[in-house]
């Protein structure tokens, strides 16, 4: 069954819509129509070997649940049953609510969940309600939906444009419920290229989405392995967040014959169901730029307490985005190295590449991946991917068993380019990567050689030192009427009481108030002087804030110095250097910040907490920079002759208005 076919079979499953209409919200359509799909599909599955349950169902009855229902299972020939009698076609049509409710609690255990979490029961009394309910039973009782017209793949396409409808429909955010066909594809080839030593005949692989979605890319990378070894079986794991989405992907493990208990339904930041596992491929899409203030606390926690023995360890970025979370939490999943290790494909926004400065838990991160050697390639995808975005996005390819030449060098690919425009836009995505160009992708990827769209660099380019650059406190001061007034708004004198603090005031008024010193320690031997002489005795805060009222930054002036004659730094023209990692941070300042800055010195005391050394370590990704090409102005002589022919048709224009 080609796309158009899949599409087609969509709008008529989401033509029920119709008889929605007018007794149920919009928002509901989707809650109605997605578990009714479902339910079809499993019948559908189920329908050759449905004689066959019902007779062990018959010849069993007396037997333990657990023993009926292993024997059931076998009779199915899948990882779920249906033991009733009844199917969508044959409901009744006067006790059509009681009739399908029954046909549900028929399923095994696991298929039966699935309905749970999509209140299946509150919306089948809502239909009843309404009279729809058996409108609704009968046109889904006429879609064939069966593997043998629509394969899984088929299916989860189906799903995908349903779920998209849904969305739409709800005003809801449809990326967060999947991931478009294509980049599931290409991400999923992109990690498991050049694997076949793990997929030897007769293996096991494990494959987890921490972000689980509708199970896209549990799916896509199942039928992956599929077609490229020789009986390699796929153990698929994975965890989501949104109920619905957690029960789709559970009926489509169903329908594949995987086990459904390494579905889990939770937060993974907080609520990791999967804690001490290891697999051997992990695919992510998660949610792009969303805060993780809900589950700060348990973040946070696991930060501070358990350090690198959890999955936080390198430093936590900023609450409005959580996506380096769920990357840690795939590295922390990696298999030992001596294992062989693992790979992860994950998609992200372009924030992990940049923000944050040195020292921040953004950068730490980044320092922790590339330091370790674990980012192996980084891919910029075209814009308007998604359903929901239009952002820009990359795809992260880490590994802690990068082949030889991988080892402490990073890919950088630029796929922006490698896109074919959608006939129809789908909700943002107005974009698609074709086959043609998923394939040139890949295979920039794994030629692993610099030219226009891939870049290889040492793992140290993307690090750096910063060192902080102080300049010398130049003040004056001055006992001027203008500079008198700031007293007033100096805290330390605003503590003092009413007496004292005039007292204060009138005596800096005896100061020259027409001369200006540009040297602290003369003007404040002076001033000490006349408060002396009216017995006024100011505390250190107070003195300082009378200083800091009457100063005014001067280049001309005398250094400012403290006890120990070393100069003071002005905090006002403090300013920060990025030397590159591996230089000389006090070479680099020689040459590049002491010509132009004579007076300006490093301060020492501000080192990087792991290495002990001066200047802050931190590391970036500035993808867009590596990639830059300059474009040349269009010579002068050109730009003139366009500004000439345009006054021109100008002049006529206002000829023939004059005429």
């Amino acid at each position: 069954m080609n796309t158009e076919s899949h599409s087609q079979t969509a709008a008529f499953i989401w033509s029920v819509a119709d008889l929605l209409r007018g007794d149920f919200k919009q928002s509901q359509y989707g809650r109605i129509i997605l578990p009714f799909t479902l339910l079809r599909r499993l019948e559908c599955v189920l329908e050759p070997t449905k004689e066959a349950v019902l007779a062990a169902a018959r010849d069993n009855r007396d037997k333990p649940d657990a023993v009926r229902e292993q024997l059931l299972l076998r009779a199915a020939g899948q990882e779920f049953f249906n033991a009733s009698e009844l199917t969508l076609a044959t409901l009744s049509d006067t006790l059509t609510a009681d009739d399908l409710m029954s046909y549900v609690q028929s399923f095994s255990a696991d298929a039966r969940e699935i309905f749970e979490h999509f209140h299946f029961e509150d919306f089948v009394q809502q239909l009843a309600a309404s009279n729809l309910l058996y409108q609704v039973i009968q046109r889904f009782a006429s879609v064939n939906l069966s593997p043998q017209r629509i394969s899984n793949f088929g299916m989860g396409s189906i799903f995908e444009e349903l779920i998209r409808k849904f969305a739409e429909s709800s005003n809801e955010t449809a990326g967060e419920h999947f991931t478009p066909r294509d980049v599931v594809h290409l991400t999923t080839s992109l990690v498991l290229t050049g694997q076949e030593a793990k997929l030897k005949p007769h293996g096991i692989v494990t494959i987890y989405d921490a972000a689980a979605g509708t199970g896209g890319f549990l799916s896509e990378s199942d039928e992956y392995v599929d077609q490229i070894s020789d009986r390699v079986t796929t153990a698929l794991l994975g965890q989501e967040l949104n109920p619905e989405s957690y029960a789709i992907c559970k009926a489509d493990m169903l329908i594949k014959g995987k086990a459904v208990d390494n579905i889990k339904l939770g937060n993974t930041l907080s609520d990791d169901q999967l804690a001490g596992e290891r697999f051997d491929f992990m695919l992510a899409n998660p949610p792009f730029g969303v805060e993780w203030k809900k589950v700060q606390k348990q973040v946070t926690d696991e930060h501070k307490l358990r350090g690198f023995d959890g999955r936080f360890g390198p430093g936590l970025p900023r609450v409005s985005d959580g996506s380096l979370l769920f990357l840690m939490h795939l590295v922390a999943k990696m298999r030992d190295r001596r294992d062989g290790g693992s790979r992860i494909g994950i998609i992200l926004n372009g924030s992990p590449l940049f923000t944050g400065g040195a020292g921040s838990g953004e950068s730490e991160i980044r320092r922790y991946l590339l330091q370790n050697d674990m980012v192996e390639a980084i891919v910029a995808l075209p814009t308007d991917m998604f359903y929901n975005t239009g952002i820009a996005t990359y795809v992260w390819i880490l590994s802690n068993a990068k082949p030889a030449e991988r080892r402490g060098k990073v890919q950088l690919i630029d796929a922006s380019q490698r896109y074919s425009k959608m006939r129809k836009s789908l909700g943002s995505k107005r974009q698609y990567v074709s086959d043609e160009d998923q394939a040139a992708i890949v295979r920039l990827y794994g030629g692993f050689e610099a030219n226009d769209e891939s870049k290889v660099f040492p793992v140290e380019t993307f690090g750096y030192r910063r060192i902080t650059v102080e300049r010398p406190l130049r003040l004056n001061f001055q006992a001027s009427a203008e500079r008198l007034s700031r007293l007033a708004q100096e805290k330390a004198l605003q503590k003092l009481d009413d007496n004292e603090r005039d007292a204060i005031v009138r005596t800096c008024q005896r100061l020259d108030a027409d001369h200006c010193y540009r040297n602290r320690a003369t003007f404040t031997a002076d001033l000490k002087a006349v408060l002396k002489a009216e017995a006024l005795k100011p505390a250190a805060p107070v003195l300082k804030a009378i200083l800091n009222a009457l100063a005014e930054r001067d280049p001309d002036a005398d250094i400012c110095t403290d006890r120990k004659g070393n100069p003071e730094p002005d905090s006002g023209r403090r300013d920060y250097e990025n030397v590159p990692l591996g230089e000389s941070v006090f070479d680099y300042f020689e040459r590049e910040v002491k010509p132009h800055v004579p007076d300006a010195w490093i301060d020492e005391s501000k080192r990087d907490a792991q290495d002990g050394e001066v200047g802050i370590v931190g590391f970036e990704i500035p993808f867009n920079r590596h990639f830059y090409v300059f474009t040349p102005p269009r010579p002068l002589e050109e730009i003139d002759a366009d500004l000439k022919a345009c006054t021109d048709r100008i002049k006529k224009m206002i000829e023939g208005l004059s005429a």
